[in-house]
């Protein structure tokens, strides 16, 4: 089949149906906004924030294109189950997954608990699986899909948050090139995008993250991220890639 055109329409993602998870703010939330503005209908997940994911959804609406919330905690199986079942029924199917949805609790090394480590691990890593493997069936059978996971710096470099962090966006990146390598042929691309100290709640709230630590000499913005995952929704032939978008602090 020979490539489309390189001209895109107004709307490149219209008829698509976009499941963000931890959407009702930061980096979520401006994806959600981004992937609107490109023509696609989105379903908005939280866990806490419902006032906050509402507004989100109003914003989508205000592209002209569908929205709704969706509360369930995506480190829970049977959650994701009743999320995807139900985005599904609402929109008729999920064409692009952004797993987004993610905590940073920082700790020194010494204060790191079992407790934390579990948590992170199924939050951040664990939501990514267990969406994916709800998601996919759908993508599959219509041979098109497209899934994006926000991943970190930290994976790459080991961050400011601590191990727990680390080896949880870690861990995305090798979940990534497995899904990817494994759905090349079937129309569906997987990708990672792997941010650094964006002007966030959860890096205001990181007393070790500093703009110094980046070589632009600011943190970057939440629509600086939403612009790769754009790229990444609109593109058929990047996939098993890890998009840095970090100000430098991380080259290859």
């Amino acid at each position: 089949m020979e490539p489309q055109s390189a001209g895109f329409k107004t709307e490149p993602l219209s008829g698509k149906v976009a499941l963000v998870t931890g959407a009702s703010r930061g980096i979520g939330r401006a994806i959600a906004l981004a992937l609107a503005q490109a023509g696609a209908d989105v379903a908005i997940n939280f866990l806490n924030r419902a006032e906050s994911a509402e507004a989100a959804a109003v914003e989508v609406r205000g592209y002209a294109r569908r929205a709704a919330v969706f509360q369930a905690d995506v480190a829970v199986a049977t959650e994701v189950q009743r999320l995807v079942l139900g985005v599904q029924e609402q929109f008729g199917g999920i064409d692009i997954l952004v797993n987004n949805a993610g905590i940073a609790s920082p700790r020194r090394i010494e204060d790191i608990t079992e407790d934390d480590w579990d948590r992170t691990i199924a939050v951040n890593l664990t939501s990514c699986f267990l969406a994916t493997q709800a998601a996919l069936p759908g993508m599959r059978a219509r041979h098109w899909g497209r899934i994006i996971n926000v991943s970190s710096v930290a994976a790459q470099t080991g961050g400011v948050v601590g191990p727990h962090y680390a080896a949880s966006k870690a861990g995305m990146l090798g979940l990534t090139r497995a899904y990817a390598q494994r759905l090349a042929r079937e129309g569906v691309t997987v990708n990672a995008i792997a941010p650094a100290l964006v002007e966030t709640e959860m890096v205001a709230s990181n007393p070790n993250a500093r703009p110094d630590h980046i070589p632009v000499g600011r943190y970057g913005l939440p629509v600086e991220v939403a612009q790769a995952a754009v790229m990444l929704a609109l593109n058929g032939y990047v996939t098993g890639q890890t998009i840095n978008v970090n100000g430098g602090w991380y080259m290859n």
